[in-house]
């Protein structure tokens, strides 16, 4: 297929993006999906209560103590013990854990809080060393990490004796769960080998479980949008009229991937519309999976909607790696592919 020339069309492999220390630190807020989020707009799924319990009692680790109608009448919302310093958010995928953390951000009021994924703040040590970073979010009140990572048990530890130093300083922690490899059953299991890794910071942290179903899968069916050849281009073209488009064979951004670190994937899409990606094809190699999944988090991050020729994106991870202990990273993935694929549909006019 022969790839798009116009001005407007844009190859992620002709990025090479450079963050600074102090751009990854400014850059630390919730992502534009989340830039409003609220406990208003947090839709709890009746089916499961533990949603709006949740909600309640993050209200009141924000500083909110909101009216709540019941049975017909407004009372407060029911006293609970003194919360700890930080609160831990285990759940699946799809049940609202960002919008959640974004929410507790926003009610927080205060001038020093920062949101980023476990991705940033490790990308941010980094940069800038431990002890600077320590030295500059000292004091800030409140931390938002969302999908704190197990993966990487030296980043995992660095992470554990950053957040540490914070609590002790006073900063308020709030975090959402990630599985860990080899940790089947949604979450849960996360939730105690996170726990273990923080050690003595175990008793800062009030674990929340979350119920639920993805709320993606609830509007939209279980398979990714293919375009054809011809559908892909118009789509593209499309786009590009509308802004900017990028357009690359499948394998050359996999490959790209490898050379720049995760916390810049943000910056590759930078102005983008769509994400176009041609002759996609099933991933066998660990590494380049697990790169592709932080890929996907920052274009879901950003709302960017994604075209694709060649393998359904809901198969792009082998049967294999879906049996692994990165299942739900994976999953996770297929989800957030199976919405950007159809809003890109959406777009086109085709869905």
């Amino acid at each position: 297929m022969t790839q798009q020339t116009s001005a407007s069309v844009v190859h992620l492999t002709e990025r090479t993006p450079v963050v600074s220390g102090s751009e990854m630190l400014a850059s630390l807020v919730p992502p534009p999906q989340f830039g409003s989020a609220t406990f208003e707009s947090y839709r709890a799924d009746p089916a499961y209560p533990s949603q709006e319990a949740t909600k309640e009692l993050l209200q009141k680790f924000a500083g909110r103590q909101e009216l709540v109608k019941r049975t017909g009448l407004f009372h407060r919302a029911p006293k609970i013990a003194a919360m700890k310093p930080g609160v831990y958010l285990d759940g699946g995928f799809g049940v609202g854990k960002t919008h959640l953390l974004a929410s507790v951000y926003h009610a927080t009021n205060s001038r020093r809080k920062y949101f980023g994924s476990f991705i940033e703040y490790t990308a941010l040590v980094g940069a800038l060393g431990y002890r600077n970073t320590v030295d500059l979010l000292r004091g800030s009140d409140l931390l938002c990490i969302d999908e704190f990572e197990l993966d990487d048990p030296g980043d995992t530890m660095v992470m554990t004796r950053l957040l540490g130093e914070l609590v002790a300083s006073g900063t308020k922690l709030a975090a959402t769960s990630n599985t860990p490899p080899n940790a089947l059953g949604e979450g849960r299991f996360a939730a105690q080998d996170f726990l273990r890794e923080i050690h003595a910071m175990s008793e800062s942290f009030e674990t929340i479980r979350i119920d639920g179903v993805d709320y993606r899968q609830r509007a939209i069916d279980g398979s990714a949008a293919v375009f054809d050849d011809t559908e892909y281009a118009q789509c593209i073209a499309d786009a590009a009229e509308r802004g900017s488009a990028s357009d690359d064979a499948f394998a050359d951004v996999i490959r790209h991937l490898a050379q720049v670190h995760p916390s810049r994937y943000i910056r590759l899409i930078d102005g983008l519309d769509l994400v176009g990606l041609r002759d996609v094809h099933v991933l066998t190699d660990q590494s380049e999976a697990l790169r592709f999944v932080a890929f996907v988090d920052r274009v879901y991050d950003a709302q960017v909607p994604v075209a694709a020729t060649g393998v359904s994106l809901d198969a792009v991870f082998s049967e294999e790696m879906l049996g692994g202990g990165y299942r739900k990273k994976y999953l996770r993935a297929v989800s957030r592919l199976i919405a950007l694929t159809h809003s890109a549909k959406e777009l086109s006019g085709e869905a």
